[in-house]
Parts: structure tokens; C-alpha cells; sequence
């Protein structure tokens, strides 16, 4: 036996993303991709790892992630990157830095800022501007250093303001004109190898908002428009579409998705699917509504928001109660202007007014996003001994005690301690019997959303799959271990437009995790660790893995126990895999 082989996998149970049944088995990897499974050597390995004991399966596919600009500074996506993801998707929501023109540089890098929550000095330091086209930005995104693979969607706003210009862009629907250019370049974008294109929509009271507090450009988008570039994806057959709506009027939001299914014929991953911890009815009429979907012969994908992660914040870099106006008001501008708006009683008044007065959806959203103000504890107090005594308690117990309102008390303290106090939303008690039950009872759910690399302060839902693994599947043991992996690999590809990815079979690119089950975790703090690791001199909060023995990325070992080797193996995969597909069009 003298031929050489680059890696054995040794001894360990393999899970390869198909719902097949799990086995103890043998896996051998060559020149990125894997040889053999199973069966006699076929050689000498220059490498072994021993799986004995773990779980070996594919490398875990992360659908919507913001690593647009942290890809250029971290080439691993971290914190997804830790938590076994091989393969991420770029430019979601609508958002990224692909086309923009030279002059809008500047105006993109602070759309980031608020409604990502990306600090402007990590971006202006970290990513080096070197494009401006999208043929020109998939060339640099193939030729920067990469530990992990990626894909790349239009980012909607950006195209828009690229063609019409921002104030165009954010008070009227596109012309004729217009819109035959933002065809033309998505044909061409989707030549360079884009997998689709990406929007948010959540009206004028954005719960994501720009810098300034104005709706994000596609917020306000009218429907023509959307369609104007779902018809690109049907012309071409290919591409999908990636949807944050949420308007207000569910019914009016669904049946839109239903006709950009039907104009685009092309798959539609929906964001998101979440359960409440009570009533199931909420995730249940969104399963049977994708079921409906299916029978209509319409490609809709549910996005699930599986993933647990505790919000911390100050009211100093907080933006996700900005679908109240007022909220909205009091924490755009600089910090001494917030710190001026927050002794403003007027708009002190209209903050409480709007919260006492909110529809069902701001309150949800505000609960849903950090928790329930009343609900919210004192987790820091700026260093400030007069303010200690509150630290441990909520804002309602606070308030109750004080005589004022929860929010009274919020402003108060952040004001008192120069908007550097901190709140720490509740531990949850999530329902694993009905975040199961979206992922068991219907064929069309993908475990997530991370939104890995943005709200880099807030929390680390880029440690969703560990979360996942162990949880549910080990802790709970309500979603078998064939169908997790299935879920956080396989169908986000075959959803996204991965070609080959998401599975271990012979000739599948080898993109591996090796994890001891038994060991998975991602840490002891609900809310994780605060780390100065960002360019620009900027802190973010970290949740590292526990219990990857090996992550591999087309067939070379990026992390060993935790710890990074360096290497850079990643791909940018044009159109979904490795190599570009020619292809001729008629102009």
C-alpha cells in the first residue's frame, strides 16, 4: 500500500447530513474532499484523527450572518466559526457594501452602525475599500484569506442607492429606467457568482433603522420593485431570496411572500419562525402556512429562531426599540446628545406614552428582542458606588420601590451613570417541546438565525448550533441527532443554492466536524464574555465551543481543540460551488 492520503478520520460515528441512520465508520479525505467512507485503507494517512467516542458530520451552514465586513479582518466569522459553521451567507436583510460608489462609502459604513450594530471604527480600520462593482468585490471577497466558505446575496439597499442615490432611494419607487438597471445588475452580479438577493422590509417605524433614525432604504420598498428583481431569478432559473418582513399586517406579509414565490420561482427563506414559551398556536399557524405553501407548489423556507442567547446593553450603543418613534428619537445622535435627550422631560413622557400605548407587535418586539422592560436586571452600574444598590434588581422592583415608572428608572440610572449602566435581560424559559415541534413537524425549517458579526454587543447568537446540538438533542433529547444534522447543514444548503455542501458522502467537499456530544458547550455566561479583539481598539461579546475536537474546511483542520491553526482554506463559492459556471446570456 504505498499511495498517501491526507487525512484519516478514526473510529468515530459518523452523522453525514442525509437522515441516513448514524454508524461507526472510517472516513478518509483527500484533496479536499472525501475519498473513501468506510472499507479497507486506501493508504498511508499523513494525518490521524481519532475520533473514537464522537460524532463526525458535515460542517454546519450558517444562513444569516452579517460578516460582510468582518470576513476582510477575521477570515474564520467568529463567533460562528468556533461553533462548527464551514459555509456562510453574506448580505443579508438587504444590507452589505456591494455596489457602492466611491462617494457612499463613508454614508454605508454608518447604515452598518445602527441597524447591525457594527462599530464604525472596527469597519473603517478593518475593511479596506477596493471595489466598487460587484464583479470587483467577489474578485476581492475570492482573493482575501477565508476560513470558512462563503456566498454572497445583492445586498438590496445597496443596489438601490447605487443606482437611484440614497434620498431617491428612501422616498419613491424606482422608474423604468431605474429598474432596467437594477436588472442589468443583478444579471450581472449573479454572473460573478451572487446567489440571489436579500431585503428587509419593516415599514417606516423600522425596528432596524438607519444611523440617523430614518427607515433603512428597502423599509419603505413598494412591492414592484422587489418583483422587478424576482423576475431576474426566474429568467436565469437560479438564485434565492432572503426576506425580513414584518409590516404590521401578518395576512398582507404572507400572501406577499406567496407572489414572490410565484414570480420568482425560486426558493424564499423567511425570517423567522419563532415560538412563544405559552402559546403554540403562534408557530403552529406558521408551519401549517408553509405546508400550504408547498401544496401550492411555492419554495418558501421557514427560518427558525432557534438559537438562546441573553441580551446585555447601556442605552449608549441600544437600537432595537426602534420601531417606537420615541425610543427611536432618544437614542440616535451622538452620546452627549443622547445624554441631553434622556433629561428632556417631553420626550421622557412620550417614551412612557408610546410604551403604554403600543400595538401587540412594538411589545412583542421589545420583549422578544431584550425583555420585557419591568422585567429587565441592573447588571452594571459604570463603576459608580452611590448607584451599587441596584445592581441584582429589575427595573419594575426598582420602580416599584421608587414610585415611577420602569422606564422612568431606565433613564434615570443611564443618565446618572453617564449611559454606560447596563441591563441584562432575563434568563428565558424556552419551550423545548415547541422549538422542537418547528423543527419536527414540518420539512421546511432551518435552525438559526444567528445574525453572526452584527449587534456585536448585545449578544452571540453565532452559537446557535452548539446551543442546538446540546440542548435539544443531548439535554432534551427531542430532536434526534440524524435530523439535527440534517437541519443545520444539508437543507440551509440545498436552501441557499450550495452545491455539494452540507453532507459527507464520497466525493462531498470535506467540510467536518468531530465533537465529543457528551462535552458540547458554549460557555457557563448566559450573555458570554466581553473581549477587546475588534479592530479600531472595539469589544464585542465572544461565546467560544467547547468539545470540537477537529473542524475541518475543505479538508484541512482550521480548529484543533478549540484552538485555531491558521490555516485558510476557504472558498468564496461563485454561484454555490467552488469553480465559476460558464455561462452565456443573450443582452
Amino acid at each position: 500500500m504505498n499511495e498517501i492520503v491526507d487525512i484519516h478520520i478514526k473510529g468515530g460515528t459518523l452523522v453525514d447530513g442525509t437522515r441516513a441512520p448514524r454508524r461507526v465508520v472510517d472516513v478518509w479525505i483527500d484533496q479536499g474532499k472525501v475519498l473513501q467512507i468506510g472499507g479497507k485503507a486506501p493508504g498511508v494517512a499523513k494525518k490521524t484523527i481519532d475520533a473514537t467516542g464522537m460524532i463526525v458530520a458535515p460542517g454546519f451552514v450558517d444562513l444569516h450572518t452579517h460578516y460582510d465586513a468582518q470576513i476582510h479582518w477575521d477570515p474564520y466569522c467568529t463567533i460562528s466559526g468556533w461553533h462548527g459553521v464551514t459555509s456562510v451567507v453574506l448580505g443579508n436583510c438587504g444590507f452589505g457594501f456591494v455596489p457602492v460608489k466611491p462617494e457612499y462609502r463613508e454614508r454605508s459604513l454608518l447604515t452598518m452602525t445602527r441597524t447591525e450594530a457594527i462599530p464604525y471604527d472596527t469597519m473603517k480600520v478593518g475593511m479596506p475599500w477596493l471595489w466598487e462593482t460587484v464583479p470587483e468585490y467577489m474578485d476581492n471577497l475570492a482573493r482575501i484569506p477565508k476560513g470558512v466558505n462563503c456566498i454572497q446575496y445583492m445586498p438590496t439597499a445597496s443596489l438601490m442607492t447605487y443606482v437611484m442615490g440614497l434620498e431617491a432611494a428612501k422616498t419613491r419607487p424606482a422608474n423604468a429606467a431605474e429598474r432596467k438597471e437594477m436588472k442589468r445588475l443583478l444579471h450581472e452580479g449573479m454572473d460573478a457568482g451572487l446567489c440571489g438577493f436579500s431585503f428587509q422590509r419593516l415599514g417606516p417605524n423600522s425596528t432596524q433603522a438607519d444611523f440617523d433614525g430614518t427607515p433603512m432604504v428597502t423599509d419603505t420598498m413598494v412591492d414592484e420593485d422587489i418583483f422587478n428583481l424576482a423576475e431576474v431569478l426566474a429568467e436565469r432559473g437560479e438564485g434565492c431570496i432572503q426576506v425580513t418582513q414584518s409590516t404590521g399586517d401578518m395576512r398582507a406579509d404572507l400572501n406577499f411572500l406567496e407572489k414572490l414565490a410565484a414570480v420568482a420561482k425560486r426558493p424564499i427563506l423567511h425570517n423567522a419562525i419563532v415560538p412563544t414559551r405559552r402559546d403554540p398556536t403562534v408557530h403552529r399557524r406558521s408551519l401549517a402556512w408553509l405546508q400550504r405553501c408547498r401544496e401550492k407548489g411555492l419554495p418558501i423556507y421557514g427560518q427558525a429562531g432557534t438559537v438562546r442567547t441573553g441580551f446585555s446593553f447601556t442605552l449608549e450603543h441600544w437600537n432595537l426599540y426602534d420601531a417606537s418613534p420615541a425610543w427611536r428619537e432618544l437614542t440616535t445622535g451622538t452620546k452627549e446628545e443622547k445624554l441631553k435627550k434622556l433629561a428632556d422631560p417631553e420626550l421622557r413622557t412620550r417614551v412612557v406614552t408610546e410604551a403604554e400605548a403600543a400595538d401587540k407587535r412594538l411589545k412583542v418586539i421589545q420583549a422578544g428582542v431584550g425583555g420585557a422592560i419591568p422585567k429587565l436586571m441592573v447588571h452594571k452600574v459604570n463603576k459608580q458606588p452611590e448607584l451599587e444598590k441596584y445592581v441584582g434588581r429589575s427595573l419594575g422592583q426598582i420602580a416599584a420601590a421608587e414610585n415611577k415608572h420602569p422606564i422612568e428608572v431606565m433613564l434615570d440610572l443611564s443618565l446618572a451613570g453617564d449611559l454606560n449602566v447596563e441591563f441584562l435581560g432575563p434568563e428565558k424559559d424556552f419551550n423545548a417541546d415547541y422549538m422542537a415541534e418547528m423543527i419536527n413537524q414540518s420539512d421546511y425549517t432551518i435552525p438559526g438565525v444567528s445574525d453572526g458579526g452584527a449587534h456585536t454587543k448585545f449578544f452571540t447568537g453565532g452559537a446557535y448550533t452548539t446551543d442546538f446540538l446540546y440542548w435539544l438533542v443531548r439535554d432534551e433529547q427531542k430532536v434526534t441527532l440524524e435530523e439535527a444534522h440534517f437541519r443545520l447543514s444539508a437543507l440551509p444548503a440545498r436552501a441557499a443554492g450550495f452545491r455539494d455542501r452540507g453532507v459527507l458522502l464520497e466525493g462531498s467537499p470535506a467540510d467536518v466536524v468531530v465533537y465529543d456530544l457528551a462535552k458540547l458547550s458554549d460557555g457557563k455566561e448566559w450573555i458570554g464574555e466581553i473581549v477587546e479583539d475588534l479592530p479600531g481598539g472595539e469589544w464585542r461579546r465572544i461565546k467560544k465551543a467547547i468539545g470540537y475536537h477537529a473542524i475541518l474546511v475543505n479538508g484541512e483542520v482550521t480548529f484543533a481543540d478549540g484552538e485555531c491553526t491558521g490555516a485558510t482554506p476557504g472558498k468564496l463559492l461563485r454561484n454555490g460551488q467552488a469553480e465559476p459556471v460558464a455561462k452565456e446570456r443573450a443582452a
